[in-house]
């Protein structure tokens, strides 16, 4: 049973799902002998395979997606016979449940309101605050989306804090949420191993230690510790052939080599637009919803190897490991009569991930035989004639043998062909009673929140607006633009024009801005803008005021720029040079109350 799309080349290509209790991929050749036995006891409990929806908004695109392609999508990621992932979003956790009940969702902060670190860029000052802050955000998940938030982990990637964890399990506990489980620390293996080893009360607040790009190895003290281990954060890959490959070794290498459990991916699906950073780390890429195109990626198909054939709570077995010569097999068992294998051999230039570096090792084509004994072979269903079976192993393939029976490929129609972003595009923000999605689409946030607004002190044309909401800069995960921005567009355009209204709510200060040929996101933004500050010299004595609307158009052509203010232009073909292209965009100059308004653009080249 073909588990992966036929076009889908490589070696990798032939990835292939035996059913052990029907028929076998028997070779006549003799191999290396493996064992299967339950003779020492059985391993650790399997968590599951997840992925991480966030971090970067990097399900942005997705809610934008129009049906059915949307629902397609998110069937490919969530749904019980697709795969087994988590997610964090509230609008993608609802829908990852409505595929999948037993989905389990994680919280991991990686940035926390400003008001939190009391002025700096620090949440452990006053943990007291951030662990109510999280706890309430937790109730918030229940309360306002009926989700229930199975673990929370401390701060993405950056120092932790025993104080803080230790407070944070109290709260957890006196507010009712027990069930409620404690990931540290998301970084690296120690110093928390060692730390967790030397203090008991940490020891019992802490559920999981969660390490990020372990390169499928852990550390003794880890191990000491007797916590499950997870890679609670890896992959992070360009999702081609290679990635793909990345992802098969590991899922399997994380537990044979490190004893993780469970393995996270950085990120769900590259739902961001081309060119940000990391573009095309998802499972799969859904980056187009004007066209409604996306594509099923390998790291999908690798997934569904484990994921349609294990569930959370199958035992691998000990006897998992490496093969002579390269590639590795693991062994689960539900206990209850039925074994998956998953076998892979990955090549090293076929599976190199973007993180830690792959040390070199040789894989060569080879013949194996798994001999299934001990006392779990009594319970499954096939006789002692399929007790041992052979197989004949190329470089770069996955194979997955299995007694489960209800697996299968999910497939639906081609979506339609990739189109690049409208040239001509509107949006007046005008939307009926509640929207479902408090962002407007194709607009990606970099810094800031640009949410739907609805102005009840005008009664004029601007009632529907879009307003950038975060007044106070963020306790930060890493170095962040101080001034928000939301981009949107085509990363290739150079020659267009911006229009669109804007009103500023600061009295005093601040300053909104459209911009053009925006060609850095993430923490570090770098466009060609036309900026309105208060207060703003326009001509003889007039100047902008704040709370009142303004109309900026921003023209760019070649090397020559214009701007206008409400029809009056304020300058002319002044010469620009760099950038030459990117995004068109919106922002203020600080953390302030902004609206806009009537956005549009005309792309000319």
């Amino acid at each position: 049973s073909i588990i992966t799309q036929p076009k889908f080349r490589m070696n990798i290509g032939n990835q292939c799902c035996v059913f052990l209790s029907t028929f076998l991929c028997i070779s006549i050749c003799l191999g290396e002998d493996y064992d299967l036995d339950d003779k020492t006891g059985l391993g650790r409990s399997f968590d599951g395979i997840g992925s991480l929806s966030g971090g970067g908004a990097t399900s942005r695109l997705l809610v934008n997606y129009a049906e059915p392609y949307r629902s397609q999508i998110l069937d490919y990621l969530f749904k019980v016979c697709f795969l087994h992932l988590e997610g964090y979003e509230w609008w993608l956790m609802k829908e990852a449940k409505k595929r999948n009940p037993n989905i389990t969702l994680i919280g991991l902060p990686w940035a926390f309101p400003g008001w939190v670190g009391n002025g700096e860029n620090w949440p452990y000052s006053f943990p007291d605050i951030t662990a109510s802050y999280v706890v309430s955000w937790i109730f918030g998940a229940k309360q306002y989306h009926d989700l229930d938030i199975d673990y929370v982990g401390i701060w993405n990637e950056r120092s932790f804090n025993s104080k803080y964890i230790k407070l944070l399990r109290y709260t957890l506990d006196k507010s009712g949420l027990e069930r409620v489980k404690i990931i540290a620390s998301d970084n690296l293996w120690e110093p928390i191993s060692s730390v967790v080893i030397a203090d008991k009360e940490l020891q019992d607040a802490v559920e999981i230690l969660g390490v990020h790009y372990p390169g499928t190895n852990t550390v003794p003290e880890a191990l000491k510790t007797g916590k499950k281990l997870w890679s609670s954060e890896d992959y992070s890959t360009f999702n081609d052939n290679v990635g793909g490959g990345c992802w098969a070794r590991i899922l399997n290498q994380n537990y044979v080599n490190g004893k993780m459990t469970a393995t996270i991916s950085w990120n769900l699906v590259s739902s961001y637009y081309e060119d940000l950073p990391f573009e095309r780390d998802g499972l799969m890429t859904a980056k187009e919803p004007w066209s409604g195109n996306y594509v099923v990626e390998s790291p999908i198909w690798i997934t569904a190897h484990t994921t349609q054939f294990t569930e959370p709570g199958w035992t691998y077995l000990q006897t998992v490991g490496h093969f002579t010569h390269g590639g590795s097999y693991v062994a689960l068992t539900d206990e209850r009569g039925n074994l998956t294998i998953i076998t892979e051999t990955m090549t090293h230039d076929h599976s190199v991930c973007i993180r830690p570096p792959l040390p070199s090792y040789d894989v060569t084509d080879q013949n194996v035989t798994f001999h299934l004994k001990g006392t779990f072979v009594r319970g499954l269903f096939f006789p002692p004639l399929f007790w041992s079976f052979s197989i004949e192993l190329d470089v770069d393939e996955v194979y997955t043998f299995t007694t489960v029976r209800n697996g299968q490929r999910g497939s639906y129609p081609d979506p339609p062909p990739s189109a690049p972003f409208p040239k001509s595009y509107k949006d007046d923000f005008d939307v009926s009673g509640n929207p479902y999605f408090s962002e407007a689409p194709n607009f990606a946030d970099q810094t800031g929140v640009f949410e739907y607004f609805t102005n009840q002190t005008d009664p004029g044309p601007h009632v529907s607006t879009l307003r950038q909401v975060v007044t106070q800069r963020p306790v930060t995960w890493v170095a962040d633009a101080d001034q928000t921005i939301s981009v949107i567009g085509d990363y290739q355009w150079q020659d267009l024009m911006v229009s669109c209204d804007i009103y500023m709510e600061s009295v005093h200060a601040g300053g909104v801005f459209i911009a053009v040929r925006v060609n850095k996101g993430g923490g570090v933004v770098s466009h060609f803008h036309f900026w309105v500050n208060y207060p703003f010299k326009l001509f003889n004595s007039d100047r902008t005021r704040a709370r009142v609307w303004y109309t900026l158009t921003l023209t760019v052509k070649g090397n020559y720029a214009s701007a206008d203010l409400d029809g009056y232009p304020l300058w002319k073909n002044a010469v620009l040079w760099e950038p030459r292209h990117g995004w068109a965009a919106i922002g203020t100059s600080s953390f302030e109350l902004a609206q806009f308004d009537n956005f549009a653009i005309e792309a000319l080249a």
